[in-house]
């Protein structure tokens, strides 16, 4: 990477320094492709382990590797010249002990070049989150509802309809925030203790089924584009349907074949006029 699309690139930092400022725009990215796609027009890309679901067809996100982690965020690395890029921590891969989520971590940030990692867990991932920010880990935390939680959970179920779980999300954050965490994403968290979080954390809140209070918001790109669609959560808008259109074009393409339409004699290679030239 040259010093000068560094440069370009937002930082953790400025992001931390976004907390009540411009809303903070950002979007998953799984490819090199979608990351040129989104780039001029968000602040930071999520590679999250949500690609096991929405690349791989896994159930829940469990399955996913480090090494697929790492395969992807390298990939969106080099199809992004602006946006922050943060990489998810898989399952498995930080919970044991600091030092397990720092040798995880490191190998994403010396392999992927991507700007931090984001890891899920409130209060009992506070000493993990310091343990890595202390050696040179930017860390973006995830609290409410978690998917790596599912099983303990029950389910993809929001958080905060009681008032434990409104407190207990609240202390996640904080501690989150407290630990050094440069911003913390909200999932599935009843609006206000949502918007009474983002008052109270010194650092950005970033929502998904959160508030519009939330310093920023993310969605998962094939969500917003209409390229899943096995299920939408109530909580995403559709911003196009590409996944139809692409089925459209695949039945036109599918007609042409049959009907010997395609390929056209324009999209074949011809001998030259003259006929073939001699060696």
């Amino acid at each position: 990477m040259s010093a000068v699309t560094a440069a370009k690139r937002v930082s953790t930092p400025q992001i931390r320094a976004r907390k009540g400022g411009e809303p903070i725009v950002c979007l998953t990215a799984y490819t090199t492709q979608m990351a040129r796609w989104l780039d001029p027009h968000v602040d930071l890309l999520l590679v999250g382990d949500s690609l096991g679901m929405v690349v791989y067809g896994f159930d829940s996100t469990l399955p996913v590797t480090l090494d697929m982690m790492i395969a992807h965020g390298s990939a969106v690395m080099r199809g992004a010249a602006h946006a922050c890029v943060i990489v998810d921590l898989p399952f498995g891969s930080y919970q044991a002990s600091p030092e397990q989520a720092f040798h995880s971590a490191a190998r994403i940030m010396s392999e992927t070049g991507a700007s931090g990692v984001k890891l899920e867990g409130g209060e009992v991932m506070a000493e993990t989150v310091r343990y890595l920010v202390q050696r040179g880990i930017p860390v973006c935390a995830h609290v409410g509802l978690m998917p790596q939680a599912v099983n303990v959970a029950g389910g993809f179920k929001a958080t905060g309809r009681s008032d434990e779980e409104a407190r207990q999300v609240t202390r996640d954050a904080e501690a989150m925030a407290e630990a050094g965490a440069f911003a913390v994403v909200l999932e599935g968290t009843l609006e206000p203790v949502a918007a009474a979080i983002t008052r109270s954390v010194s650092i950005p809140t970033i929502g998904i089924g959160a508030s519009p209070a939330c310093d920023g918001q993310i969605l998962v790109s094939e969500d917003v584009f209409g390229l899943f669609s096995d299920f939408t959560p109530r909580f995403v808008k559709r911003y196009a349907d590409l996944g139809g259109k692409i089925s459209e074009a695949a039945a036109a393409y599918s007609a042409d074949v049959k009907a010997r339409r395609f390929p056209a004699m324009e999209h074949c290679f011809l001998p030259k006029s003259g006929g073939q030239s001699r060696p």
